[in-house]
């Protein structure tokens, strides 16, 4: 039974045959097929059919705990019926009213249409049978792309809310036939009588329902027309709860408006009242061909690219879910939507979007319709894009990385830090012959200030998509030279020092050599600028990996620490840089007390730790408790020896 069973009637088709049924009034129960399982030939064949009996009881729950997110789709479901009832009759009678009313007071709720309606041979057959509808009936089934409803179960939705429904409907088909009333309870039973034509004098369906104990709450007027407003705000028919009018149309995005600013204002607006928030910027949503209108909003302040986006979707006017997540391109999150669509197909329960081929191109559609707005920002209004960007330029870099085009486009405005300050990769590389990057937050950390000092420039590839746009330059820039930087990259580049110096401070290195080398580290002398940083910390991937699987065989047990020891390979070892330059490192060269000497030694290693911002392991935390406690020692020791 769909959403439209209730309120729209259709004679049975010629060819096919009537099923049997009691004479009005009767009393009967709610079952799969429209005829009744007969025992008795169960027992005389035992390959006699057998029809499915229904528990209406379970069945409502199943629906509301498991199909329904909320009791709230209840409203919903009747004003689909209603809806497609008016479309039906309006299919065949252009001219007839198109209005819907709904009155609630007193735990009860009444909605009232103007639609083809139902004549009584009609109830027998679509109200009573559940999973029958009347669209899918009569040659219907081309027609169906112009109803909400296409499921055949929207009527149950009701019981969720209510225990009795009762239902007065006049076919506008056969006027002559007189009102029927189908009433049905929670429990499997209804009845059906015809009416006095006084009852019913125009064609048309009213629905009553009345609450179930603990549900009043949803038939309560201001909930009904919260709900009524929520649902039905862009159906095209007159839809009324009492006097409050329900739907406002056109579309805001549909509206004449004096000017392009006064548009923004009124988006604005209504993004808010929306979604909570003031958008930076909207772009129209417009895709004919997939019968689709509205509007994206530009969300104010940054999301995470995992955050999965509500997006509003109205099918034909009336609101499907306000969750769709499927709906954008994934790279699109920086956006929330709002739109009318004729095309896409709703799941059973009608709060999402049935994921096909029609989704997928329209997904796509969409995608375009947001890069083009991009496009155009960047062509004409570099200020707004850089407004955009300050906030939202992840998104932008995902969808560059993949779109040569965008990532041309995009390619002077996307910020990147850098070791010459934030830029863009245009600008660096107009700056920089060799482009050289990181691949990770930390190696840039270490890198970045000696690498300037050298006149080296280095971009921060440790973010998301940095990297990747990097190594992607050369495509949209031909000619330039994209380089991973690496530590011995970085070594090469410091100065060397004179190698008599180097041979007179011997004693010291490998002084200092012998305490770094269970760390795997070892030491080198270089001269560099910054004078400032007496140490320089540099590895890599594999050396961080080389040092793990270390660390991970001295706590592991015989069989592990072997099959450990046999991954060792000849991964290149972290190193501490000394600057010969720097005058506390020329007088530690100059101490003559090893012990004192490896003391000095394990300080500077751990202030290069700290000052790459490095997470330290429990040996580094460890070894710096014992150099501070060392140099403490050193220091107060002449105190203690009365000097």
């Amino acid at each position: 039974m769909t959403r439209s069973d209730l309120l729209r009637g259709f004679p049975p088709h010629r060819d096919r045959p009537t099923p049997r049924r009691r004479a009005s009034p009767a009393v009967g129960a709610v079952t799969m097929d429209s005829q009744t399982s007969q025992s008795s030939q169960a027992s005389q064949s035992p390959r006699s059919p057998h029809t499915f009996q229904v528990d209406l009881r379970g069945l409502v729950d199943l629906l509301s705990h498991h199909l329904y997110s909320s009791p709230k789709v209840y409203l919903r479901e009747l004003l689909q019926n209603a809806v497609d009832a008016i479309t039906a009759r309006r299919a065949e009678d252009p001219g007839a009213a198109a209005r819907v009313r709904l009155y609630a007071e007193d735990g009860a709720l009444r909605v009232e249409d103007s639609g083809i309606g139902l004549t009584e041979t009609d109830v027998h057959d679509l109200l009573a049978t559940i999973g029958r509808s009347s669209k899918r009936a009569d040659g219907l089934q081309q027609a169906r792309s112009d109803f909400l409803g296409q499921f055949g179960i929207g009527l149950l939705a009701c019981f969720v809310v209510a225990e009795r429904i009762r239902v007065v409907s006049r076919s506008a088909r056969t006027p002559d036939a007189p009102p029927v009333e189908w009433t049905a309870r929670d429990d499997g039973s209804y009845t059906v009588r015809t009416l006095p034509q006084q009852a019913r004098p125009e064609p048309g369906t009213t629905v009553h329902l009345a609450a179930r104990a603990g549900a009043e709450e949803w038939l309560a007027a201001e909930r009904v027309l919260a709900l009524a407003r929520d649902f039905g705000s862009l159906l095209p028919y007159d839809v009324r709860v009492g006097d409050e009018q329900v739907n406002d149309l056109p579309a805001p995005w549909d509206r004449p408006y004096p000017s392009p600013a006064a548009r923004r204002v009124a988006l604005a607006r209504h993004c808010h009242g929306l979604f909570g928030f003031t958008p930076l910027d909207s772009i129209d949503l417009d895709v004919p061909v997939a019968g689709i209108r509205g509007v994206a909003y530009v969300l104010p302040s940054a999301v995470s690219p995992a955050q999965r986006a509500g997006h509003r979707v109205h099918l034909k006017g009336m609101l499907l879910t306000e969750r769709a997540e499927q709906l954008l391109p994934d790279w699109a999150f920086f956006v929330r939507c709002v739109l009318d669509t004729d095309s896409l197909r709703p799941t059973a329960s009608r709060e999402s979007l049935y994921e096909d081929e029609t989704l997928a191109a329209v997904r796509e559609a969409l995608g375009d319709r947001i890069r083009s707005w991009l496009t155009g920002l960047a062509a004409g209004d570099p200020e707004r894009l850089a407004a955009f960007l300050s906030v939202h330029h992840l998104g932008v870099k995902s969808l560059a990385r993949h779109d040569q085009g965008m990532l041309r486009t995009m390619l002077p405005w996307l910020p990147f830090e850098t070791s010459d300050g934030r830029l863009s990769l245009q600008e660096f590389a107009q700056r920089h012959p060799v482009v050289h990057f990181t691949r990770t937050v930390e190696e840039y950390r270490q890198v970045a200030p000696i690498a300037a000092a050298q006149g080296v420039g280095v971009v921060n590839g440790g973010y998301t998509y940095d990297s990747e746009l990097v190594e992607a330059l050369p495509s949209v820039r031909p000619g330039t030279v994209v380089a991973e930087l690496d530590a011995d990259t970085v070594t090469a580049h410091l100065d060397a020092v004179d190698p008599a110096e180097e041979l007179a401070l011997s004693g010291f290195l490998s002084a200092a050599r012998a305490t770094l080398d269970p760390l795997g580290c070892d030491v080198v002398l270089r001269a560099f600028h910054p004078l400032s940083v007496p140490a320089l910390h540099l590895d890599d991937r594999d050396a961080r990996h080389e040092q793990a699987r270390a660390q991970a065989a001295e706590q592991a047990d015989d069989l592990w620490a072997g099959i450990l020891g046999s991954l060792r390979g000849s991964a290149p070892r972290a190193r501490l840089v000394l600057n010969h330059l720097n005058p506390l490192v020329r007088r530690i060269g100059s101490l003559g007390d090893g012990e004192l000497i490896g003391t000095a030694t394990e300080s500077l290693y751990g202030q290069a730790l700290l000052r790459a911002q490095r997470p330290l392991a429990p040996a580094d935390s460890a070894l710096l408790n014992r150099a501070f406690i060392g140099l403490l020692e050193w220091a107060t020791h002449g105190e203690g020896d009365g000097r």
